[in-house]
């Protein structure tokens, strides 16, 4: 069933408007008529079901019926990746929104060969994979910053994870379940590995675990995945309670 994120407050028997861009794809692209049903969600009040009861070409409504499933909280993951190439920094934030992360930071380094990006249209991509995967809420894109600030303001409660290239460092898998807790960070770094100055200092914080994600050196987008997953495997919501 299609589902659509809307930023609307979802109450039975009360009517949503999607954007146009939203009304145009119900009605001209997958072709639903009056009577057709689908899912809606706002990252608040759960997952509802809604009748399309106007399809027309300038006006689409919804009506909101029943919730089918409550409000859940993501997992407390926060992706931090360097900004790379525009198609590979679009598969993260995909991939991101598929793995759970709740927030992608984007982040300037010294050896980052840019500084800023189309904030909007990775936000666009979070929701299209959040619609697509099921998942009750959106991660949030927070705009470029340097990487030396961000460390300045970072919380001291939530343990990054540092995929660090150098070697010498337990596995991901096993440093994570070690650490423990539940706020956690994964930092990925950009397609030249951080400056030397930079992993010295990520070294040197209290609250960094430096991690190793194998013995090849992974392309960015290839390392967000895997570290994401393994986070996931060790102490996220992939693991079965007790």
């Amino acid at each position: 069933m299609i589902r659509l994120f809307v930023p609307d407050n979802l109450i039975a028997g009360e009517a949503v408007v999607p954007a146009p861009e939203q009304g145009r794809y119900l009605t001209a692209v997958m072709r639903l008529t009056v009577g057709a049903e689908i899912l809606l969600f706002n990252g608040r009040d759960g997952e509802w079901r809604a009748t399309l009861v106007e399809a027309g070409k300038r006006n689409v409504r919804l009506l909101v019926g029943a919730r089918t499933r409550p409000q859940v909280a993501p997992p407390d993951l926060d992706l931090v990746v360097a900004l790379v190439k525009r198609g590979r920094l679009e598969t993260i934030v995909e991939k991101a929104a598929e793995l759970g992360a709740r927030r992608v930071r984007l982040v300037v380094t010294r050896r980052t060969n840019a500084d800023h990006t189309n904030v909007g249209r990775l936000q666009a991509i979070a929701v299209e994979a959040a619609e697509q995967t099921g998942r009750l809420d959106v991660p949030e894109i927070v705009a470029p910053e340097k990487l030396d600030r961000m460390l300045n303001g970072w919380d001291a409660d939530r343990r990054l994870m540092f995929c660090d290239e150098t070697g010498g460092l337990p596995p991901a898998l096993d440093a994570v379940r070690a650490a423990g807790g539940s706020s956690w960070a994964v930092l990925i770094g950009p397609e030249g590995g951080f400056d030397p100055e930079e992993g010295e200092r990520l070294r040197g914080l209290p609250f960094v675990t430096p991690v190793s994600l194998g013995p090849r050196i992974l392309r960015a987008d290839t390392a967000a995945i895997a570290a994401l997953a393994l986070w996931q495997a060790a102490i996220g919501d992939w693991v079965t309670p007790s």
